[in-house]
């Protein structure tokens, strides 16, 4: 049998989503946990297939990845869980056909990035994000990774005021290495005035205009979703929801008291 989950993750908390030696890493956590279980021998034997790799610090809510087992029973999220730090959850799980592939099968993934509104025109973020929607060459958006194409479709961007942060929405087929945080730095540039429209059109043609820009911090960065064209049947588990939001509201306490002794330390008083 062929068993898909969606995995959340805090990414500050490991060296990035793949397995790399030496470090700690989110696919090293579920590996050692599915095979301490018993549920798979190794990746490679159960045919082991993640939606899309993030970097070191990006968070997710909806991961996908899928494997083969034998043991079905034990393939649900609490009991996964049971495995796995804190860091990382499963929440929820589908049976699906053996031909599933959580990468090629997607159609579609779903990014937000949340920063300071402070310096920002959230007016002139709105309207810049406008040109990157549709099909484009992002060359100049992208850390070179061996791709052989750098074009991509975005099919919506959504940039909104949340209290004094703003919250920017980006879904798109597929994107490149850094992809995203380089259209969050592109749009901040022309939200506080460095850089204007028509500076961002000359990004979108890397044939005749080449210029790097850094990555927007991956500390901001959450993949919230990714979407398929057939219909997966996902069974959602209460507890291991219900269990990570216990967790999670302990560290939202942990740094707003953070927040604050910070604060102190800089009044002076």
């Amino acid at each position: 049998m062929r068993v898909a989950l969606k995995l959340a993750y805090i990414g500050t908390e490991f060296h990035g989503s793949q397995i790399q030696p030496n470090v700690e890493t989110v696919e090293g956590e579920l590996f050692k946990a599915l095979r301490n279980l018993g549920i798979i021998e190794s990746p490679k034997s159960a045919n082991y297939i993640c939606a899309g790799r993030t970097d070191a610090g990006v968070h997710a809510l909806g991961q996908v990845f899928a494997f083969d087992t034998d043991k079905m029973n034990l393939a649900i999220p609490r009991v996964i869980n049971s495995e796995l730090p804190s860091g990382i959850w499963v929440w929820a799980h589908a049976e699906v056909p053996l031909s599933f592939d959580a990468r090629r099968d997607a159609i579609s993934r779903h990014y937000r990035y949340v920063m300071s509104g402070r310096e920002y025109d959230i007016s002139k973020i709105r309207e810049a994000s406008k040109f990157l929607l549709g099909t484009h060459d992002f060359e100049n958006f992208s850390r070179t990774n061996g791709e052989k194409s750098t074009v991509r479709t975005i099919e919506r961007i959504d940039a909104r005021i949340d209290g004094e942060l703003i919250k920017i929405d980006v879904v798109g087929n597929s994107f490149l290495w850094n992809m995203v945080r380089k259209i969050v730095t592109a749009l901040s540039m022309i939200g506080n005035g460095v850089r204007d429209t028509d500076w961002l059109l000359q990004m979108l043609n890397p044939d005749i205009y080449e210029e790097g820009i850094e990555p927007a911090p991956a500390y901001g960065l959450t993949l919230l979703k990714v979407n398929y064209n057939e219909k997966i049947e996902w069974i959602e588990d209460s507890y291991s929801i219900r269990r990570a939001s216990e967790q999670n509201q302990k560290r939202i306490l942990r740094h707003r008291v953070m927040a604050e002794v910070l604060e102190e330390l800089i009044s002076h008083e």
